[in-house]
């Protein structure tokens, strides 16, 4: 079954200033910067490689008509981070909307897998994602903002799946750094709130994935199909938007298939 064409915008976030982390290239990040551009957000991006960034700002541009500010960052480094958020403040005078897509991947069985390897994916998924909601957070506290934080988690935090012991944990991890933080944020009226995709396909994904991989999982969902990464980033924009403003420490999932 096929998605059919990405929806118009419909102004869900007229006015808003929005970050997205690891936005660069065709995934989810670039998707959410994209549909946030459409309903009418300023935006920033940001991500660690700097050539990718500047192409992906050059075609959201093209495809959009308007140009997001650009800002490199490693997310598992504290002063990129803080960085950020100063760039953002700089560029747009606050942040009404964080975007956490920065994740790393890969598969290894557990009994294979080094120290380094399991950090690695802890450092960027888990840690990268605290990192950015704490120092947004803080930003929006300060600054009285009732903004909102979206995460981007994975249904692995929840079903089994071979080779995955790293990243299940880490996004079971931003599961329940979202629903924590929450709490906190509640008090000062900033909602915190994740997606949690089944598999989004995209150029750069069926370059580290076996493809009989990427087969069986698409095959497996009830569409027959990968969702596009602007139908995750779909579900993330109403997520940051005033239609949900009731919604806070959720994990939504942005999938169709179910155990």
């Amino acid at each position: 079954m096929s998605s059919g064409p990405e929806p118009p915008g419909r102004g869900l976030l007229d006015a808003k200033r929005v970050v997205v982390t690891a936005a660069a290239g065709t995934g989810i990040g670039s998707a959410v910067a994209k549909r946030c551009l459409i309903e009418g957000a300023q935006v920033l991006v940001s991500d660690i490689h700097e050539r990718r960034l500047s192409e992906t700002a050059d075609r959201l541009e093209s495809e959009t008509g308007n140009r997001p500010l650009t800002e490199i960052c490693n997310v598992t480094v504290e002063k990129d981070v803080e960085a950020l958020v100063a760039a953002a403040i700089g560029g747009f005078g606050g942040i009404d909307v964080m975007m956490n897509n920065a994740g790393l991947g890969g598969t290894v069985d557990l009994v294979d897998m080094t120290d380094e390897q399991w950090n690695a994916v802890m450092g960027v998924t888990l840690e990268g994602t605290m990192r950015c909601t704490r120092a947004v957070l803080r930003h929006m506290i300060e600054a009285k903002i009732k903004g909102a934080i979206v995460n981007n988690a994975s249904v692995v935090g929840w079903r089994a799946q071979r080779g995955q012991c790293h990243y299940a944990a880490a996004k079971a991890g931003v599961m329940a750094l979202t629903r924590c933080s929450a709490i906190e944020a509640a008090e000062h009226g900033i909602r915190v709130n994740a997606v949690a995709p089944s598999i989004a396909m995209h150029p750069f994904l069926a370059k580290v994935t076996d493809d009989a991989l990427l087969d069986e999982l698409s095959k497996s969902e009830a569409f027959g199909r990968a969702a596009e990464p602007w139908e995750v980033a779909n579900v993330m924009v109403f997520l940051a938007s005033d239609l949900s403003t009731y919604m806070t420490g959720e994990v939504i999932s942005v999938s169709s298939q179910h155990p």
